[in-house]
């Protein structure tokens, strides 16, 4: 077909209109044409989603166990820690009150054995 040299505008209009009409079709067509494609991407991604945000909780559980665990033994550390400190001070006060009967109980026969030097003493005196 033989293109007409002299186009009006209406003509110009409307072949205008009907090029963007046959550009929207054709997107529309393609559109519809790769939508299962277009589906299968989106529930790939939302799968990935899942699955990254699935293993990003687990290594927070992991995490948290791992600091729980962390936070047991040290407690259990610091708890011998104070009962040996415990168990040290209690033997050292333990050994000093040994100690001080024993100065008092030296420090009584002591005493008792003056007292009967001065009571032969006295009785030979008299």
């Amino acid at each position: 077909m033989k293109k007409a040299r002299n186009n009006e505008v209406a003509d110009r209009r409307t072949a205008s209109a009907d090029a963007k009409a046959a550009l929207l079709n054709t997107y529309r067509a393609a559109m519809t044409a790769g939508e299962p494609a277009r589906m299968a991407r989106q529930a790939e991604r939302a799968a990935i989603v899942t699955a990254r945000e699935e293993r990003r909780l687990e290594r927070e559980r992991v995490k948290l166990e791992e600091q729980e665990r962390i936070a047991t033994e040290a407690a259990e550390r610091q708890a011998a820690v104070e009962a040996a400190a415990v168990a040290e001070i209690e033997a050292r006060e333990s050994a000093e009150k040994a100690r001080i009967a024993r100065v008092i109980e030296g420090e009584a026969a002591r005493k008792a054995e003056r007292d009967r030097r001065y009571a032969n003493r006295k009785a030979r005196q008299a």
